[in-house]
């Protein structure tokens, strides 16, 4: 008896090693510390980066759409939780940046930068909840911009000042579903036709007929060495510039009237996009590549901040009656391919996610041509808001679906 004892002790000594090192990279989602994702996700941020710190060194300090996503992802994580520590880190993030008297520290007007719309969502949200005027202030600050900001000569937005005549997938979600938020909170119900039309055009102008995706971008005047001189059109199809794409046609939907004309229109885009995206869906994985059209290609990648931005849209889209529920078993797929092959837990149980592509654009300098070898070429990171942000709400909608725990 004392033989047996003494084996089983010398057996459980040399599996708890294993056993640690397994809890490192645990993926079960029965062994989180019985916390929902939502929490964890959440919960594994906010532990790392402080309310007031939370712009890594790229963006510290500066008002960005970065810190939007992740503040629209832990809105959503408040409002499924009701845990008060998600909107006490929104409000402290957003009033580190907005004075008393509505003006945005860092923030430049004159730049007419689409990309510095998207935080203006956490804005009116704070002003709905606390009718504080510096939030209001700040959000007409935006508005003016949008009313100001400079077109193609076809009525589309440019999506930077200094990038005259080009459209970009990107600023569909950086400046539409503020723009009809705004639109919705205050009345302003003409505010639907350039909206819908902002989306519709683009479609027009950056979709590939052959497989229903959209290309990066548009150049009108065709003018830049990445955009094709006849189209105009940029080379690549960039997963995340699809992503932000998908995730501002889902979102608009929350405000767009049900008696306006075109908001049919919009639902038609979304659920041809949508079947675009799932017939692109990687079967192995459940992800999605950097390059969505070229997986087999060398140096391609799975890329973790787009996965979870169309896991967020299969969901929603089911879970409000857009799309069939097919979507949401490929979203619980793609969710659970995300933790699988990008995610790790620390011992302490945080979650980090990686594999998230840091950043990519066009033109510029130095010149971003577009191309794959450009897209697959840039860095990657670990726990970028682009990432985390939308990895929250994918949770959000798959545990509204009770898809996920």
């Amino acid at each position: 008896m004392k033989s047996l004892i003494k084996i089983c002790l010398i057996i459980s000594f040399l599996l708890i090693p294993l056993l640690v090192n397994a809890q490192k990279a645990n993926t079960n989602t029965g062994n989180i510390n019985a916390k929902t994702w939502v929490e964890k996700i959440s919960d594994s941020f906010i532990m790392r980066h402080p309310a007031d710190q939370i712009n890594d060194t790229t963006y510290a300090g500066k008002w960005t759409y970065d810190q939007g996503v992740l503040l629209e992802g832990l809105r959503q994580a408040y409002k499924l939780t009701g845990n008060k520590k998600y909107y006490n880190y929104i409000k402290t993030n957003i009033d580190q940046f907005v004075q008393n008297d509505g003006i945005i520290k860092t923030y430049k007007y004159t730049d007419f930068n689409l990309d510095m719309v998207n935080t203006g969502k956490s804005l009116l949200y704070l002003y709905s909840i606390t009718k504080e005027k510096k939030y209001k202030t700040a959000a007409d600050t935006l508005r003016k911009q949008i009313a100001n900001q400079p077109r193609t000569k076809s009525g589309g937005f440019w999506h930077k000042k200094i990038y005259p005549y080009q459209m970009w997938l990107d600023g569909l979600y950086m400046a539409e579903p503020f723009y009809a938020q705004y639109s919705k909170m205050f009345n302003n119900s003409k505010d639907f036709d350039d909206i819908t039309f902002q989306f519709i055009h683009v479609g027009q102008v950056t979709r590939d007929e052959k497989t229903g995706l959209y290309y990066h971008g548009w150049d009108e005047s065709r003018q830049q060495k990445w955009a094709d001189p006849a189209t105009g059109k940029s080379p690549s199809l960039w997963s995340r510039s699809m992503g932000w794409y998908a995730m501002a046609l889902v979102d608009i939907l929350d405000f767009i009237p049900k008696n306006n004309p075109k908001r049919a229109e919009i639902l038609k885009i979304f659920k041809e996009f949508a079947e675009a995206l799932l017939n692109v869906q990687d079967k192995k994985t459940g992800m999605w590549y950097q390059v969505i059209d070229l997986p087999d290609r060398k140096g391609n990648y799975p890329e973790a901040s787009a996965s979870c931005m169309f896991t967020y849209i299969f969901a929603k889209g089911a879970n409000k009656g857009y799309l069939d529920k097919k979507y949401l078993a490929a979203a619980k797929k793609a969710f659970e391919g995300i933790v699988k092959n990008s995610v790790t837990i620390e011992k302490n149980g945080a979650v980090l996610l990686h594999n998230i592509c840091k950043g990519a654009g066009l033109g510029g300098n130095p010149y971003r041509d577009g191309t794959f070898e450009y897209y697959v070429g840039e860095a990657q990171k670990t726990d970028d808001m682009k990432g985390v942000g939308p990895f929250i709400m994918a949770a959000v909608e798959l545990t509204k679906a009770k898809a996920i725990k």
